[in-house]
């Protein structure tokens, strides 16, 4: 992983950067498949709900140092997202990801996800991360359990059992 400017990360193959308003037209098509979103916190979105959620990832990031990118292939293409954000719950910040399902399977959601970790560690300086995945969310939950995060509860959601993950910056003065 390298950064290359202003919160900005490369990977072997994908670009991360973060989320700006030219990010809108991908964002509602990627937040507006049920193939993608159905199963991320609040569902699938409508293009209101995505404009005013954009406005705030913008805002997320001058103010945390951290949020939503926009994660490309390396020649441009539009595959996904990957997210440090606080949890409406107050669980603390998590690590969230939604990709196509033409962009599953083949590693990308893997490869966004150890970045984004590793920048929230070591350019965030967050102590803790979390994640939570619905217990039948087999893809996220093998993506979550392949970047070294680990079980560390589960509660119940509209009938649903969540399992939490965590990830400890292990450099960190405990």
């Amino acid at each position: 992983m390298t950064v290359t400017s202003a919160w900005c990360v490369e990977t072997a193959r994908l670009r991360m950067a973060p989320v700006g308003y030219w990010d809108l037209p991908d964002l509602i098509r990627l937040k507006g498949d049920p193939r993608a979103y159905a199963l991320m916190l609040g569902g699938v979105r409508s293009r209101l709900q995505v404009a005013q959620e954009l406005a705030q990832d913008i805002q997320d990031w001058g103010r945390h140092g951290y949020g939503m990118w926009a994660v490309r292939a390396r020649r441009g293409k539009f595959v996904g997202i990957t997210a440090l954000m606080h949890r409406p719950d107050g669980r603390g910040v998590a690590l969230r990801f939604a990709f196509y399902p033409e962009a599953r399977g083949i590693g990308l959601a893997r490869e966004a996800a150890a970045a984004a970790l590793v920048y929230a560690h070591d350019l965030a300086r967050l102590p803790v991360v979390i994640a939570v995945a619905r217990e039948d969310n087999h893809g996220s939950r093998q993506v979550l359990n392949s970047i070294g995060m680990s079980r560390s509860g589960e509660f119940q959601r509209d009938g649903h059992l969540m399992i939490i993950y965590q990830s400890v910056n292990q450099s960190e003065p405990g």
